[in-house]
């Protein structure tokens, strides 16, 4: 009986029945990894830990939670002891951390095991998992397609049965945008739920750690442990956790959606408006009703984001020198030179680009022309969205605003064309709010996804709405042809 494709509610009745072991679980996941290496959605692979790991959870023979034998994907920019973990950078290629990542060892301490490490955009930059020092990595639905970036990796790996779920982090639309791309579900945290702590940084105020998976259920099951205070990040919540499967089953009547009227979705292509207002009449079916709503500011979220984003990213990766970990440039003259060479041959092009803006940004003269000034309109968007949220309970959005594209297509003249993929996930990054991505439909044969922004803290609601959604379609349990890998 293969595991590929099944959700972790269906492999944990497995385990639970005895019909498969964590051991047996574990070693088919590293087999489909290899099997479709070609996917190119694993950086490092954890076989020797992950099957020693599964086989005490077998010889323990008691279910500590939903996860326990569970194999799981972590994204190669959560620190995990003693297997290397690189940013998907040159940089960084050969580091080891000495400490996991808050995320990962709660998911851990459930019992999940990590089989590997998977494949991302350099440092999380970028939309496309074009940038990573690894190579692509391709979309389980159609080779020489992006999977979406910069949680690709994670994405892919899902998307092709690998694994059930795997981690990802969300900056811009991260977590969402490739899970739309691949044809998953996957869900960025209110700002703060989710722990920092051994995640490493691109821009501090906006990164957040999420899962990935196949259902609503499946983020969940993730999110129920990963979530909670961490003394060592200063910028966790310290706040209630409530149980996210309890309330997943709610009837939707009387939810209100708002659309916002400063998005014009008459400029996308008409497949996908058209898998938007089928999606929109779904929910009118379950009892939901629609209400336009104005965020007068939301058209000001990209350039906010691309001023905020890449100071914080020049003042994280600073640290990044050549001199106490990562890549070191050989025959250097002197320190300065030390420094120089071993960040010009040591970061890519994207990473490059983002550290020269970012610094002009925070530069003498010009911090209150830009980095201030986007704080400030940052604050507007998040009125809007506090205002919206007086009269509706969830706002909702295409994810992205095109299918999966071939390699190369975009961005290559014009950096400015992929960022505008971000279009409509990047608001909710600088609200700190809630968002969800899950599948609703195809167009020409690739997944397209459906958007959720819920209001602070209000994870629960943004599940049970999308759990219902996909109680009532298909979409989800669609699986891309591997043939070709």
């Amino acid at each position: 009986m293969t595991i590929q494709f099944k959700s972790i509610t269906e492999l944990r009745a497995m385990l639970d029945t005895k019909s498969i072991s964590a051991s047996e679980l574990t070693q088919e996941s590293l087999q489909l990894a290899q099997k479709y290496k070609e996917l190119n959605c694993f950086v490092t692979m954890n076989e020797e830990l992950g099957a020693k790991n599964a086989n005490s959870i077998d010889l323990e023979n008691k279910t500590t939670s939903m996860l326990s034998g569970i194999p799981l994907a972590q994204k190669d920019l959560f620190c995990t002891e003693g297997l290397r973990t690189t940013c998907s950078s040159k940089i960084l290629s050969n580091f080891i951390p000495p400490y996991t990542a808050t995320a990962v060892k709660k998911l851990e301490d459930a019992g999940s095991i990590t089989i590997g490490k998977t494949n991302m955009d350099e440092f999380a930059m970028g939309s496309s998992n074009e940038t990573s020092f690894f190579g692509n990595v391709h979309n389980p639905w159609k080779k020489g397609y992006v999977p979406g970036g910069s949680s690709g990796g994670s994405a892919s790996a899902v998307s092709a049965g690998i694994v059930p779920a795997a981690t990802g982090t969300d900056t811009g639309g991260s977590i969402r945008q490739p899970a739309a791309h691949c044809g998953i579900t996957g869900l960025k945290p209110t700002y703060g739920r989710v722990s920092r702590w051994g995640m490493i940084a691109f821009a501090s105020s906006l990164d957040q750690a999420g899962p990935l998976a196949r259902t609503a259920e499946d983020c969940a099951i993730l999110l129920n442990e990963m979530s909670g205070h961490d003394s060592k990040d200063t910028t966790s919540l310290n706040s209630s956790v409530p149980d996210f499967l309890e309330n997943i089953n709610q009837p939707l009547d009387g939810l209100k959606i708002g659309i916002i009227k400063e998005f014009n979705l008459s400029d996308l292509d008409p497949e996908v408006q058209a898998r938007f207002e089928d999606s929109k009449k779904t929910y009118e079916k379950l009892g939901a009703h629609f209400v336009d709503v104005s965020l007068p500011n939301i058209s000001a979220s990209v350039p906010t984001y691309y001023s905020i984003a890449p100071a914080e990213c020049s003042s994280n990766l600073s640290r990044f020198d050549g001199v106490r970990f990562g890549y070191r440039a050989e025959d250097t003259d002197d320190l300065n030179d030390l420094y120089i060479k071993s960040r010009s041959e040591g970061f890519g092009d994207e990473v490059k680009r983002r550290v020269l803006i970012g610094t002009y940004a925070l530069s003498a003269g010009y911090y209150d022309a830009y980095y201030k000034k986007a704080q400030q309109v940052r604050r507007l968007i998040k009125n809007d969205f506090d205002h919206a949220f007086q009269s509706v309970d969830v706002l909702m959005t295409p994810t992205s605003p095109n299918t999966a594209f071939k390699f190369g297509s975009k961005g290559a003249q014009n950096p400015v064309e992929l960022y505008l993929e971000d279009l409509f996930t990047i608001s909710s990054n600088l609200a700190g709010l809630p968002a969800i991505s899950i599948p609703h439909g195809q167009v020409n044969s690739l997944p397209v996804g459906l958007q959720l922004i819920g209001n602070f803290l209000r994870e629960d609601q943004l599940l049970n709405a999308s759990h219902i959604f996909q109680q009532n379609s298909d979409f989800h349990l669609a699986q891309p042809n591997l043939e070709d890998f």
